[in-house]
């Protein structure tokens, strides 16, 4: 009798645990986080969604849901376009970019912010004050450059005037500045060379800003279309934000399901590399990867 009087007792103290309120301040930002990722995602399930339907139904219905899967326009992007070699052609081109602004950028960030050089607030000057010029001006000085050095229509006037960048450059340094002192005069003590202590300290502890950069690059890098417009002349050297520019038709809707699907194939390999990076890139951005 008493065991089953006791149980009564201990609902009647659930029931009066208190429940937690839910503030209005928590309500808002939810609201906000819920609206700014249905702004984010939407382009992206609009590009999917499109990619399997019809032409006709991408024109009369191009925000529903495809009636069935139509993949249509990956067969004729496929039959139309050399994909194996815009591929190959981009990701050359966005990779030898990417590899060598990393390289590039952490070593001048290092040199500027680590070493004992002179003028080093003139030389951060320099690196500021280029990144102010806007790109259109530099724009025929940097072709006639490239037309009398005969890299026209060449691998090399994609990746040599691009393999260095001012902001890539000024985010490594704001990272170094973070990497305290401590840890590069043990290396030195310890009889480390400077090209060791960059190597084995330095780098290791700036992988996340090395992360952001290399991101960041090879997303830049990848959807370049104006380089490719202005310097490439020959198909089997073209990209694929170039060749996709050439496989639109002067018919308004005749080949929209493979505009769509060329769209999806360019843009997954950028977004499996960032959620391949992912964790890096907000350690960066957050200031805690030297912990």
């Amino acid at each position: 009798m008493l065991n089953n009087l006791s149980k009564p007792t201990k609902n009647k103290q659930k029931d009066r645990t208190p429940i937690k309120k839910v503030k209005p301040k928590m309500v808002i930002i939810y609201t906000l986080l819920i609206l700014g990722l249905f702004v984010v995602m939407y382009p992206f399930a609009f590009m999917i969604m499109n990619s399997f339907k019809t032409g006709p139904e991408i024109m009369h219905q191009p925000n529903a849901f495809p009636t069935e899967l139509s993949f249509r326009g990956y067969i004729g992007v496929f039959q139309t376009l050399n994909i194996p070699r815009l591929f190959a052609n981009t990701i050359f081109v966005a990779g030898s970019i990417t590899l060598l602004n990393t390289i590039f950028a952490s070593m001048v960030a290092y040199g500027i912010v680590k070493c004992d050089i002179p003028e080093k607030e003139i030389l951060t000057k320099i690196i500021l004050a280029s990144m102010m010029i806007p790109g259109i001006l530099l724009l025929i000085p940097t072709y006639m450059m490239m037309y009398n050095w005969e890299w026209v229509n060449t691998y090399r006037v994609l990746i040599i005037p691009a393999a260095i960048s001012a902001y890539n450059i000024f985010l490594m340094m704001q990272f170094m500045t973070q990497i305290e002192d401590a840890y590069l005069e043990a290396a030195r003590i310890d009889g480390s060379s400077e090209w060791l202590v960059f190597w084995k300290v330095v780098l290791p502890m700036a992988k996340p800003a090395l992360s952001t950069v290399a991101i960041l690059t090879f997303m830049g890098a990848w959807n370049d279309f104006f380089g490719p417009l202005l310097y490439i002349r020959d198909e089997s050297l073209m990209t694929l934000q170039l060749a996709l520019f050439k496989f639109q038709s002067s018919i308004p809707g005749e080949n929209l399901e493979q505009i769509w699907a060329a769209t999806t194939l360019i843009t997954l390999p950028v977004v499996i590399v960032f959620f391949f990076m992912q964790k890096n890139f907000i350690k960066a951005f957050t200031g805690v990867g030297l912990k």
